[in-house]
C-alpha cells in the first residue's frame, strides 16, 4: 500500500502536461484521462535518438503513425507525434 501512496503523491505533485524525461521509457508525462484522473503516459524509445531535423524522415514518421489524427493525450501516440513536429524539443519539454 506504500507503494500506491508515493505514486499519488507523485502525480499530484507533477505538472500536467509537461513532458519529463522518463524513468522506463525516453519520455513521460502527466495528463488528466476522462475521468479526470491523473494518468502517467510514457513513450519514446530511450536507445534511438529523434533524427527529426531530417524533413524526410519526419513526413515519413508522421505518415506511418497517422499523426494528423491523434488528438487524445492520454495516448503515447499523440506525445510521440507532438516530439516530431517542427517545434523543437526544448520547447516541447519547456526548457528554454
Amino acid at each position: 500500500m506504500a507503494g500506491k501512496f508515493k505514486g499519488t503523491v507523485a502525480k499530484s505533485r507533477a505538472k500536467l502536461g509537461k513532458v519529463l524525461p522518463g524513468d522506463t521509457k525516453k519520455f513521460k508525462v502527466f495528463v488528466k484521462n476522462a475521468k479526470g484522473n491523473v494518468v502517467k503516459v510514457n513513450f519514446g524509445d530511450p536507445n534511438m535518438e529523434i533524427k527529426r531535423d531530417n524533413p524526410a524522415r519526419r513526413r515519413n514518421f508522421r505518415a506511418r503513425h497517422n499523426c494528423a489524427t491523434a488528438t487524445d493525450r492520454t495516448t503515447p501516440r499523440y506525445w510521440s507525434c507532438r516530439m516530431w513536429s517542427k517545434r523543437s524539443v526544448s520547447s516541447i519539454m519547456g526548457k528554454k
